[in-house]
């Protein structure tokens, strides 16, 4: 099973209180802006209004907030039935 075939058995509960926010204020003066780079499922991007982020299909790796050195990131964990369950197989 290749990688694409193991991603496509990721699935994912939502809920209305993201896990992840991203403080816009402390953004604007990041001039590199490694969360567009090192998420793996493109959470993060780059719009007029600066950088947005969608919580829905974000895999809970954690590197983009591993990466924000300015701390612009904050993770929790998601609430209790809530966010990506990943099947075996």
């Amino acid at each position: 099973m290749d990688i694409l075939e193991k991603l496509m058995r990721v699935y994912f509960i939502s809920d209305e209180r993201p896990h992840i926010t991203v403080n816009k204020s402390i953004c604007q003066s990041c001039s590199s802006k490694e969360c567009l780079y090192v998420c793996p499922a493109q959470r993060y991007t780059m719009e007029a209004e600066g950088i947005q982020f969608v919580a829905d299909g974000c895999l809970e790796c954690g590197a983009c907030r591993i990466s924000c050195k300015s701390g612009a990131i904050t993770w929790n964990y998601p609430r209790g039935g809530f966010g990506v369950r990943f099947r075996l197989g």
